[in-house]
């Protein structure tokens, strides 16, 4: 167990006046233990309390220890009634507020809430005690996401390096996959995006067979993980020429992209990050092509709990990391995002990647 990072859990359930807490989700129980466990439709749950006794209700299926897990374990079996979630009811006070995280099976909440006959109001959703405690990321973490985002930038300029070649979209991700490897990544941290021409216009292109034509605008939208955290970036660059359109769609995304950055900073709201680039990209008359979020928070998963968006007051924090990525999508003729990562620093903030986002067009 990470004692550390328990500890700021504990902290903010006291902030929020929650003295016990059902963690579910995959990603939190690994971040607090260490242990990653892909528990399927099996019972995997801590029980964090207040006053620090603290119990897993694991199925028997996983070899973990109370050693490596760093508390009590209660094993349950797939014959138990209820898949053992009965067991981990028994764990619980019904007289006081239950606290229950996000990414977990409705029938495992549904037969605790029928066991203990506590009224509804009773539980409550607590999945932003945890998410809250993970988007501010230690110097440790920071230094990992400093080390995935540089070879991040080396896979780019890979990459980058192969367009020349006849090589479909396809064909590039097989290539990525191969270049990660080499670096010493595990592989992707999400299903990369390489998008030629008018396919770039839809921002969540699924890669398919085609090629690339002189005059292409060319999105990679790409990560890796490394020791646990995630990579993320983001670059379009053009095959042999570009239209004065074109260029002009890119340096306005280039210029909304450093917008946002130059906001960047303790104490603005999220969605004033968000405004800097949306704004922008609305005075030039392109706002209407500019159809999701400004960025998303990262770092175990590439896609956490929070977000640059209009509707996102939160207060950012030193510490925190996310992504600034505005784009612009123009349905059958062009496509153009530039995404960064930036580190939240005491007076601003630190771009994570150093690939350079100038205009490239490709001989």
């Amino acid at each position: 167990m990470n004692k550390e990072r328990m500890n700021r859990v504990l902290q903010e359930m006291e902030r929020q006046q929650l003295p016990q807490l059902i963690v579910s989700d995959q990603a939190s129980i690994t971040y607090l233990t260490g242990q990653s466990i892909d528990p399927g439709e099996r019972l995997v749950a801590l029980i964090i309390r207040e006053d620090g006794h603290h119990v897993a209700v694991i199925n028997r299926l996983f070899p973990v220890s109370e050693e490596s897990l760093g508390m009590p374990i209660i094993f349950v079996d797939d014959t138990d009634k209820g898949m053992g979630v009965l067991t981990l009811a028994k764990e619980l006070d019904s007289n006081k507020p239950i606290a229950v995280e996000k990414n977990w099976a409705a029938h495992f909440l549904l037969d605790i809430m029928k066991e203990l006959d506590a009224p509804i109001s009773q539980y409550t959703l607590s999945s932003n005690v945890i998410d809250k405690v993970r988007a501010v990321k230690t110097e440790e973490e920071i230094e990992k996401m400093l080390e995935v985002s540089h070879d991040n930038d080396l896979a780019m300029n890979q990459l980058i390096g192969l367009i020349p070649e006849e090589l479909t979209e396809l064909n590039m991700t097989e290539r990525l996959e191969k270049i990660y490897h080499k670096l010493g990544n595990d592989g992707f941290s999400f299903e990369p995006i390489v998008a030629y021409g008018a396919n770039g216009a839809d921002p969540h292109h699924m890669n398919d067979d085609s090629k690339v034509k002189p005059g292409d605008s060319i999105i990679l939208d790409i990560g890796g993980v490394k020791n646990g955290y995630c990579s993320d970036m983001t670059r379009t660059v053009f095959y042999k020429e570009v239209s004065d359109k074109s260029r002009d769609v890119y340096e306005t995304v280039l210029e909304a992209n450093k917008r946002a950055i130059e906001t960047v900073k303790p104490g603005v709201r999220l969605c004033d990050i968000d405004a800097a680039a949306r704004d922008y990209i609305d005075s030039k008359g392109y706002g209407e092509y500019f159809t999701h979020r400004t960025g998303h928070f990262i770092g175990t998963e590439v896609h956490e709990a929070g977000d640059v968006s209009a509707s996102n007051t939160d207060i950012v924090e030193e510490g925190m990391i996310f992504s600034i990525e505005p784009g612009i999508y123009i349905s059958g003729e062009v496509g153009v995002r530039i995404e960064d990562l930036v580190v939240v620093t005491k007076d601003g903030c630190k771009i994570l990647n150093e690939y350079p986002k100038e205009l490239i067009v490709i001989d």
